[in-house]
């Protein structure tokens, strides 16, 4: 069996709900991230790609046709070129990471092109199609932004809680205070902007033409815990869980190159980590947000090695109370958590979001010389992913 390598990374900036981002169409908020990744390879030749594979949660406006597809024509690649749109929610374009690498490893093709995309601010109000004609009273328009919509009765209520209700009850469940999920919040913010102003980003985040956004629209380096405090409760009265320590909702796109050891000749570098383990996990969906302890595990396993090897974490950040209750079971160090800034600063364009952590895992790894790093991600509905990955950049000092 082939290994799979991740060789290049790129991510629009990620724009607020209403924001820069706002006019631009979520396939072309795709074709960016594609273009831009391609241009960290400039040896590749595109026609060269065997899939590109994409992850997109709604898909019920723009982005309803096949995105990937979509992409693929509007960034100018070769008709030849295919593409496939998967969804798995949050997790989607790190679904489409593993799939990619799934492909490459069983030799289904040497180079992939893997990543999601998010409108938020796009994403359409539907109508349920009726088995007849339209009634001639009033219809309720449904938002597809965010959460449940057009629920099945036959569900049992406490599956079809609000993402904030459950994250409550987790909060609930493991004690977690609200001064620890502000603080945690806080972080989030100081540490992305501070990665920006370091440079971390510059080789990560390509821009979206015609918007003049640069850097990642929702960041607030003055956030400290005392201003996090003032917020109010936002889905339970003196509850814990308030805008300031919850993820927001965004618009954006991130890509990634993927492919096999031989695939470096064609793609004229070197390859960034290995794509090493792969853990897929589901629980009640009230309890998504608990889900990626044991994907994580269970691509740990896979990998062969142990918490005690990990130097790095990239944890989607949906809510704190989730990471939190996350990085406490895995009983590791916090400052290896989201060190350049995490999903509550950055944003979270929900089919955007695994391929953006990915990408930045493995630039973190390449910046540290350290050998093991994880991506996870929760999942509404009850499911979570994670990847690990290795550093075979040269010069890697902890191989």
């Amino acid at each position: 069996m082939n290994h799979a390598f991740l060789y290049a990374a790129a991510r629009t900036p990620f724009g607020r709900f209403g924001g820069a981002l706002a006019e631009v169409r979520p396939d072309d908020l795709a074709a960016t991230a594609l273009t831009g990744v391609l241009g960290k390879v400039p040896s590749l030749d595109p026609a060269c790609v065997g899939d590109v594979v994409y992850g997109n949660a709604n898909g019920a406006g723009e982005d309803n046709r096949n995105v990937a597809r979509m992409a693929v024509l509007l960034a100018g690649l070769p008709v030849s070129v295919p593409g496939s749109t998967v969804n798995r929610l949050c997790g989607s374009s790190l679904d489409a990471a593993m799939t990619a690498s799934r492909a490459v490893e069983c030799g289904d093709a040497d180079i992939v092109v893997a990543g999601g995309v998010e409108s938020m601010t796009r994403a359409p109000w539907v109508l349920p199609k009726p088995a007849k004609g339209y009634p001639a009273g009033n219809v309720t328009a449904v938002s597809t932004t965010l959460g449940w919509r057009l629920v099945n009765e036959r569900m049992p209520q406490e599956w079809t809680a609000s993402l904030g209700e459950c994250n409550e009850q987790l909060a609930d469940r493991f004690a977690i205070s609200r001064e620890r999920q502000d603080g945690f919040a806080a972080r989030s913010h100081q540490l992305a902007h501070a990665a920006w102003e370091s440079g971390h980003y510059d080789d990560l985040v390509v821009p979206v033409p015609e918007t003049g956004l640069t850097r990642d629209e929702g960041i607030r380096p003055g956030s400290t815990p005392g201003t996090l405090a003032g917020l109010k409760p936002s889905f339970r009265t003196g509850g814990s869980i308030t805008a300031g320590n919850a993820s927001p909702l965004n618009d954006g796109a991130a890509a990634l190159v993927i492919g096999s050891e031989a695939a470096a000749e064609a793609v004229g570098a070197g390859p960034l980590a290995r794509i090493a383990g792969r853990g897929t996990h589901a629980l009640a969906p009230q309890d998504f947000g608990f889900a990626p302890v044991e994907a994580a595990n269970a691509a740990l396993a896979r990998a062969g090695i142990t918490w005690s090897d990990v130097s790095a974490v990239e944890l989607n950040e949906a809510f704190a109370v989730q990471s939190l209750a996350c990085v406490d079971a895995w009983r590791i160090d916090p400052a290896i958590v989201n060190a350049w800034g995490g999903a509550i600063a950055i944003g979270h364009p929900l089919g955007a979001s695994g391929a953006r952590i990915l990408g930045t895992l493995a630039h973190r790894l390449r910046l540290s010389g350290d050998r093991w790093g994880v991506a996870a991600i929760c999942i509404g509905v009850g499911q979570a992913l994670a990847v690990v990955l290795e550093n075979v950049t040269h010069g890697s000092e902890n191989r």
